[in-house]
Order: C-alpha cells, then sequence, then structure tokens
C-alpha cells in the first residue's frame, strides 16, 4: 500500500503541477498568439489556431504608436520609484528590526493597513494635488506614487529579512565603534544581500506592472506602456490584434528578466528559512 501510494503520489504531484501551469500560461500564450493576428482575424472563430501570421501589429506599434518613449518612460519610473523605496526602507526596517519599541508592531500593522485602502477612494484627492503642484503628468509625481504605495510592502520584507540575522553581529559593530549608517552600510547590506536584491526585483515588477495610477496621472509626457495599453481602445471597441502585440511588448521584458533572475527571487524569497 504504501508502494502504491508513494508511485501515485510521484505520477500525480508533477501531472498536477503541468496542468496549473498550463491554467497560468495560457493566457500569456494566447495573448502572443493573437499578437500576430490581425484585428479581423482575431475576432474570427475559425481563425482561432489557423491564421495568417504578421507582423504588421508589431511594425504599426513601433512606428505609429511610438513603443520606445513609452518603454523608456515605464523603465525610468520603475528604476527610480524602486531605488527611492530602498533608500526609505532599508533604514526603517533596520530601526523596527535591531531597535523595536513597544509600538513597532502597531506601526507595522499600520503600514500593512494602507493597503487595503481602494486606490479609487483618493484618485481625486491626488490628481486634484498633482495638479494643483504642478506635477500632473511628470516622472516625479509617478514615481512618488510607486514608491508610496509599494513601500508597505517592501518594508515589510525587509523587516522580516533583517530580524533573521543575529542581533549580536550589529553589537559587535557598536562595540568596534561603527555608527548608524556605517552597520547598515557594512554589516546589514552584505549579510542581507539576497533578500534586498529580491525585494528590489519584486518591487520593480509591482512598480513596472501598475496600471492604475500610471494611467490616470499620465497623458503623454510620463506616460508608461499601461497609458499604451490602454490607448489602443475606441467606440467602435478593443483592436485585440494591436492590443495583444502592445500587452505583448509591455509584459515581455519583465517576464524575461524574472526568468534569469528566478534563482535570485527564490533564494530571497526563501531567505531565513532553513536554519
Amino acid at each position: 500500500m504504501v508502494a502504491q501510494q508513494s508511485t501515485f503520489s510521484r505520477i500525480a504531484w508533477p501531472v498536477l503541477a503541468w496542468v496549473v501551469a498550463l491554467i497560468f500560461f495560457f493566457p500569456i500564450f494566447w495573448m502572443v498568439l493573437t499578437s500576430f493576428k490581425t484585428d479581423a482575424d482575431a475576432v474570427k472563430p475559425e481563425n482561432l489556431l489557423f491564421f495568417k501570421p504578421t507582423l504588421q501589429n508589431y511594425l504599426n506599434m513601433t512606428e505609429n504608436y511610438d513603443y520606445w518613449r513609452f518603454a523608456s518612460n515605464s523603465v525610468i519610473t520603475s528604476v527610480f520609484a524602486t531605488i527611492f523605496t530602498l533608500l526609505v526602507s532599508i533604514p526603517a526596517a533596520y530601526a523596527m528590526a535591531f531597535n523595536p519599541s513597544r509600538n513597532t508592531k502597531d506601526v507595522l500593522m499600520w503600514m500593512l493597513s494602507t493597503k487595503m485602502l481602494p486606490a479609487a477612494a483618493v484618485l481625486y484627492p491626488m490628481t486634484f494635488l498633482t495638479k494643483s503642484l504642478g506635477l500632473f503628468d511628470t516622472h516625479f509625481a509617478v514615481i512618488m506614487v510607486l514608491s508610496l504605495i509599494n513601500m508597505p510592502i517592501v518594508v515589510w520584507m525587509l523587516f522580516t529579512y533583517f530580524k533573521e540575522i543575529p542581533k549580536d553581529i550589529i553589537e559587535a559593530g557598536k562595540m568596534d565603534g561603527v555608527n548608524t549608517w556605517g552597520e547598515i552600510r557594512e554589516i546589514l547590506i552584505p549579510l542581507a544581500w539576497g533578500g534586498i536584491i529580491s525585494t528590489a526585483l519584486l518591487c520593480f515588477i509591482f512598480c513596472w506592472n501598475e496600471a492604475y495610477w500610471t494611467v490616470r496621472l499620465t497623458t503623454t509626457d510620463a506616460a508608461t506602456l499601461s497609458k499604451l495599453i490602454e490607448g489602443n481602445r475606441a467606440p467602435e471597441g478593443l483592436f485585440f490584434g494591436r492590443l495583444s502585440a502592445v500587452s505583448t511588448a509591455a509584459v515581455g521584458p519583465i517576464v524575461i528578466l524574472g526568468w534569469f533572475s528566478q534563482k535570485q527571487l527564490v533564494q530571497g524569497l526563501t531567505f531565513g528559512a532553513v536554519k
């Protein structure tokens, strides 16, 4: 009986894993497939799998929709938002992990509770504020918003990683005369480098994929790829061929980044899990 159960497990779990993987992969596969169809072929049932492929959607995207400007805006806002978030979150997580107070847990819960606030609830105040300050449709406004909405998660992750570092190492540094910034730069960051890198990668992915605020706080100058995707709507309906091409070009870089950095992501997300 034990041998039969073991054999069943060896077969059933891989099959189940493949089924789940295919379910998650199918929308991406369909999006890429549709990107090589014309808008007319994309809505014809007889052309679901058999059609004449074309690169016209990608040519239109680069020639008529200025894809590279939107892509550069996505890179600029995501990179600088990630850097700013880490610059604020690392000292904050350090203070909470190694110099906690009786209100530390309450502060962490309060920070996490801000993620429960519906974005639509603060849409008008944010729009009014950015327009009043002349920051609407600027990289600075988008970077600040992306940083603030991701900072609670980043602080929580870094706090978890830092708590796994023995406090005696930090105290030994203090005894050797290292100041606070020296402890962070010379002791904490090297020891928690894997966790910091994985947190930075996840923060970058969250910033890249953010659509709600990048669409509503930009028009042209700071518009990201989310704005380009949203622009493929018309009163006549959705242009599925062009929309799929733009979406593929938007998610492609982040999928490639995730593929090549999956080792660092797994190592960082499991940091401190094995004693």
